[in-house]
């Protein structure tokens, strides 16, 4: 399910805005190579210090990923791939990511309502699954 989000122009890194989505009840961080970074990791165990970073590790020219290294990013991105799946089905169902408006508001409520549908999609199959109460 989503739960938050931000909306900026296309120029801003996502990195940039990942402090702002994270709270005290944030246990772990799952993230892929983009957020690696010293400054970064600082400024999230500085909004929480109890989080746990699952960030994979990035290889670098003349300085390949270990074995090891590439057999840990595997099994963290088995969990971060649940949220991969939610541009795929935004894409593959609700037209595409891609948002053509004027003004930053117009674009916060299209994503916003995308959202919206989506996490209502979501707790209809988790419903359907029996893995969610039914409202009352």
């Amino acid at each position: 399910m989503i739960v938050d989000y931000e909306v900026t122009d296309a120029s801003v890194h996502d990195s940039k805005e990942l402090v702002g989505l994270i709270d005290e009840k944030d246990k772990v961080l799952n993230a892929d190579s983009a957020y690696v970074g010293e400054k970064l990791h600082e400024a999230i165990l500085e909004k929480n210090p109890n989080i746990e970073l699952r960030i994979n590790e990035k290889g670098y020219r003349n300085n390949p990923l270990t074995e090891e290294q590439k057999a840990n990013n595997r099994e963290k991105s088995k969990v971060r791939a649940r949220v991969e799946h939610i541009f795929g089905h935004m894409t593959n169902s609700f037209g595409g990511i891609f948002i053509r408006s004027i003004g930053i508001a117009r674009a916060r409520c299209q994503i916003g309502l995308k959202n919206l549908a989506y996490n209502l999609q979501r707790y209809e199959c988790l419903v359907r699954l029996k893995k969610a109460p039914l409202p009352c």
